[in-house]
C-alpha cells in the first residue's frame, strides 16, 4: 500500500517508518520537527519532508494516490502546566480535523490513529467485595498527606483491574483531553465518510532512541537519564502505581497489523504487553540491568498523574490478531543499556 505516516521524525513514528518499509509498503514521510520533540534548528532526516499537519495545501499535496494514513504527529506528555493547552488543541486536534478534511477530499477513506491510554483517566477498580467502582480524583490534600490510594466505602484502598475499550473516557490531563478529541473528531470524520478509523490505545512506550529526560518525557526515559547520569531514579508516591509497559517494536508491528487490516467505522484498541509493573518495579529493572544506583521512593507525586491503569490486550489480539512479543522484563533490561536520541527536546511546545 502507499501510505502516508505523519510524525515520521519521532520516537515512535522512525520505527513504524521502518517496519512498513520492511512490510514491503511505499510510505510518504512527513514531520513538522518541533523544537519541543527534536531539539533546536532540527532538520527532517532523509527522505521526511517538513511539513506541519495543520497546512491542508501541503497536506492535498502528499495525499495523492495514498491508500492509508497512519497519524502519529502530536504534542506529547501530560503538560507541565495550563500555558501547554494551545499547544495540544493546535497540533493534535486542529490538526487532525485538518487531516481529516484533506483525506476526504483525497478520498482516502483509511485512518490509524496513535491515541492512549491517558484518554481513559484513571484505571478500572474494584471493591473489597469485588464491585466495579468509579472513585473521583484524588484531591492534593489527600496526596500531600501520602493518601495515594482510592478507597471504597470501608476505607480499604480500591484493587485496580484490567480496563478494556467500553470503559469511559475521563481525561484528567491536557494531553489527555486533546487525545479525546482527536477520536471524537475521527469517529465523527468515519460517520460522514464511510472510512474506517483504529484507533490504538498505547500504553506507557519505551525502547531505543527514546527521547531523553525532559519535562515532558515518558517515566522510563526519566528513570534512565537519572541511571545515565550516575544517579538514582526518582520514583514518586510509594512506588506501586501500576501501569503496562509496551516495547516500541511491539507498537509498530501493532500499527503495520492495523494498516494492513481494517476494521470497523471506528475500532479503539488497547495496545499494551499485557504483563503489569508498578512503576517501582520499572525503576528497580533498569536499575539492576546498568548496575546504577538503587531507585530512590520520594511520596512526590505530579498532578494529573493518575494512581493505576492497567489494559485487557484481548481485543487486540482477537480483531487484529496482535500480540506483544516483548515482555516488560526482557524489554527493559535491554532498555537500559540501549541508545537514547542524541539531541533532546527543548522548551514547552508552541502552538503558533
Amino acid at each position: 500500500m502507499r501510505v502516508l505516516l505523519t510524525g515520521a521524525a519521532g520516537f515512535i513514528g522512525s520505527h513504524i517508518h521502518r517496519a512498513a518499509l520492511a512490510a514491503g509498503h511505499e510510505v510518504v514521510a512527513a514531520d513538522l520537527m518541533l523544537a519541543a520533540a527534536h531539539g533546536p534548528a532540527a532538520v527532517p532526516p532523509p527522505g521526511i519532508a517538513r511539513v506541519d499537519v495543520r497546512d491542508p495545501d501541503r497536506l492535498d499535496e502528499l495525499l495523492r494516490g495514498i491508500d492509508v494514513v497512519c497519524h502519529q504527529a502530536a504534542v506529547v506528555g501530560a503538560g507541565v502546566s495550563a500555558q501547554d493547552a494551545p499547544a495540544y488543541a493546535s497540533h493534535n486536534d486542529l490538526g487532525t480535523a485538518v487531516l481529516l478534511a484533506a483525506m476526504e477530499r483525497a478520498q482516502c477513506r483509511h485512518l490509524v490513529l496513535a491515541s492512549s491510554m491517558v484518554v481513559y483517566g484513571e484505571g478500572r477498580y474494584v471493591d473489597s467485595a469485588g464491585a466495579q467502582t468509579n472513585p473521583a480524583p484524588r484531591t492534593r490534600n489527600d496526596l500531600d498527606h501520602g493518601r495515594f490510594d482510592h478507597y471504597g466505602p470501608d476505607g480499604r484502598p480500591l484493587t485496580w483491574a484490567p480496563i478494556d475499550e467500553d470503559a469511559p473516557l475521563r481525561p484528567r490531563s491536557l494531553y489527555a483531553a486533546s487525545k479525546v478529541a482527536q477520536e471524537h473528531y475521527a469517529l465523527a470524520w468515519a460517520a460522514a465518510t464511510g472510512g474506517t478509523v483504529t484507533a490504538l490505545r498505547y500504553h506507557n512506550v519505551y525502547g531505543p532512541d527514546m527521547p531523553r529526560d525532559t519535562p515532558y518525557s515518558g517515566v522510563a526515559a526519566i528513570f534512565r537519564s537519572a541511571l545515565e547520569a550516575g544517579e538514582s531514579p526518582r520514583v514518586f508516591e510509594d512506588g506501586t502505581q501500576a501501569r503496562d509497559f509496551i516495547h516500541v517494536r511491539d507498537i509498530a508491528a501493532a500499527n503495520v497489523a492495523a494498516l494492513e487490516h481494517p476494521m470497523g467505522a471506528f475500532t479503539p484498541l488497547n495496545i499494551a504487553s499485557g504483563n503489569p509493573l508498578t512503576i517501582g518495579e520499572v525503576a528497580a529493572i533498569l536499575a539492576r540491568a546498568c548496575g546504577g544506583k538503587p531507585p530512590v521512593i520520594t511520596g512526590d507525586y505530579r498532578a494529573g498523574d493518575v494512581r493505576h491503569i492497567v489494559a485487557s490486550p484481548e481485543r487486540a489480539r482477537r480483531t487484529l490478531g496482535f500480540v506483544a512479543e516483548i515482555t516488560p522484563g526482557v524489554g527493559l533490561a535491554e532498555f537500559a543499556t540501549a541508545p537514547l536520541r542524541s539531541t533532546a527536546g527543548t522548551g514547552a511546545p508552541t502552538w503558533r
